[in-house]
């Protein structure tokens, strides 16, 4: 029978930080209900500024036809090409895969796993606005992503 490893033991602590996220590249998703504003602004600065170290996924509980236009627009405007991206289902195993799930409105729509890390974002709906008013949701996202990236110690692209 194993005995229990020491809690100063270094190979106990990555077996427990290997429980919540993953060494070699954390899997963060991101879920709001259409997948059409929020949640594809959350992918799309952590896939750019990880630069591939982060596997990223977004998706929706009942998602819309197409990304917001004026998300597309607020995003392209710091760089980001969000008009090839199409709203995803929120799936049980898109959940499962990641190591951290983001909740950006979803309320209960959201399946909940042991093991998983759950952060809930409180941002402002984008749906129906115009770019003057997703420019500040635009940046407070990016802002909390730039924080996700230090807390999984993943530096940011400059």
């Amino acid at each position: 029978m194993n005995s229990p490893r020491p809690a100063d033991d270094p190979s106990r602590h990555l077996l427990e930080t290997s429980r919540t996220v993953s060494l070699s590249r954390p899997s963060v998703l991101f879920v709001c209900v259409h997948n059409a504003g929020r949640s594809q602004m959350g992918a799309a600065f952590l896939t750019h500024l990880s630069e591939g170290r982060v596997e990223v996924r977004s998706a929706g509980s009942a998602p819309a036809e197409t990304v917001n236009p004026a998300v597309v627009e607020a995003m392209a405007e710091v760089g980001i090409d969000l008009s090839a991206q199409k709203p995803k289902l929120l799936t049980t195993d898109a959940v499962q895969a990641s190591d951290v799930v983001i909740t950006m409105g979803c309320g209960d729509a959201c399946p909940i796993f042991p093991g998983k890390r759950y952060l809930d974002w409180q941002l402002q709906d984008p749906a129906g606005q115009g770019v003057d008013a997703v420019r500040p949701i635009r940046d407070e996202i990016e802002h909390r992503i730039r924080g996700l990236l230090a807390d999984l110690g993943i530096e940011a692209r400059a």
